[in-house]
């Protein structure tokens, strides 16, 4: 068997038998659950997440605030993670050990975070360190591997938000003069360019050619950016913005800082998910926005404020594919095996990987 035939057949699939459920009969099963469960049972979604999902969660959030949520759940005995695969580790991470942390499908995983692997950032590391000797820390966006928080953490280096980025670059730069960031090269790139650093003192790490891509003198680089990026954040363009601008002269563009360089300097704001859901919240009747983000939470955002004309930057943008892996036959199958003592799919990062990782998560805590 190759590879992916062992993956498919170490996982176990959903049952034919949710496939064949409508919509009233998988919510009905979903209820009845939660309801006998009470608060031994927590499930916590994502902004990302399909509606029919999302309305079952008992908190909505970014990852890290869902996975802080989880572990302050006193009661909760499983935790049912509607999101992808590096939310849910992180979620393992944070909780107690009489926890369990279960993803409803194990195909929910993130490309960016898969962008950077264990062994890829070694051999980087390796390479970086004999061209600079000891004057990098390592900086994790949280969209990562469980295994890369670790190989941060257990080098010195701590996890970023989207909303934190600028602080926890400040605190790198008073312990190093240089910093890696994983594994998002555009949160990378803006957050150090809102620091001040030129464009020409950044560089790009190419895992997949294992070179260092930059210009000018490498003794000026400040800032290593892995050559990782967001699918859903990447496919927004400066032609988008264009766009708007002609056709709705007055509309405002907020985007995620996710997105390219290009597009966020031609934006009028930029800012993590929850930076965009507040700000539109807070803005006045009859303002007008195009965002730049996961159509899912654009959608949602848009029937939550009729009174504003919003729309998507992207018209042709889809929703996160992997986020859309969470639905109601896979949310239905995961409760229902964890009621009947029969729990799959749980995530389980092992106690070397989870205390280094964990390591990272607290230097972020403290200091942002």
């Amino acid at each position: 068997m190759n590879i992916f035939q062992t993956m498919e057949a170490s996982t176990p699939t959903l049952p034919k038998k949710y496939k064949q459920m409508n919509a009233d009969e998988l919510t009905y099963r979903i209820r009845n659950i939660k309801e006998a469960m009470g608060g031994k049972l927590f499930l916590p979604g994502h902004h990302y997440q399909k509606d029919e999902v999302i309305s079952f969660a008992d908190v909505r959030g970014d990852s890290l605030k869902l996975a802080q949520m989880s572990a302050s759940q006193q009661e909760a005995e499983a935790i049912v993670f509607c999101g992808v695969h590096f939310m849910a580790e992180t979620a393992d991470i944070l909780t107690r050990e009489d926890q369990e942390v279960y993803l409803p499908d194990m195909r929910a995983g993130c490309s960016m975070a898969d962008m950077a692997d264990f062994a890829q950032t070694e051999k980087a590391w390796e390479k970086l360190m004999s061209k600079f000797n000891d004057t990098i820390v390592p900086l994790t966006y949280v969209n990562s591997t469980a295994a890369i928080k670790a190989f941060v953490g257990k080098h010195g280096g701590a996890t970023v938000t989207s909303s934190n980025a600028e602080k926890m670059m400040k605190w790198a730069f008073n312990h190093k003069e240089r910093i890696l960031f994983l594994p998002d090269q555009h949160l990378g790139r803006n957050t150090a360019y809102k620091l001040g650093i030129p464009l020409k003192e950044m560089a790009v790490w190419d895992p997949i050619k294992e070179e260092l891509v930059y210009e000018g003198d490498v003794n000026d680089i400040k800032v290593i950016l892995w050559k990782g990026h967001c699918s859903v954040h990447e496919n927004f363009t400066v032609a988008n913005i264009h766009q708007v601008r002609k056709k709705h002269p007055s509309m405002k563009v907020i985007v995620h800082p996710e997105c390219r360089r290009e597009v966020v300097k031609l934006s009028d704001e930029a800012g993590s998910t929850n930076y965009i859901i507040d700000t539109i919240a807070q803005s006045s009747p009859g303002s007008s926005w195009a965002i730049g983000t996961e159509m899912n939470l654009v959608n949602r955002i848009i029937r939550q404020h009729p009174d504003q004309h919003i729309i998507s930057l992207n018209p042709n943008m889809c929703p996160c594919l992997t986020m859309n892996r969470i639905d109601l036959p896979h949310l239905t199958w995961s409760l229902e095996s964890i009621a009947e003592g029969k729990p799959v799919n749980r995530i389980q990062v092992d106690k070397g990987t989870a205390h280094d990782a964990n390591k990272a998560l607290k230097r972020m805590l403290y200091n942002a």
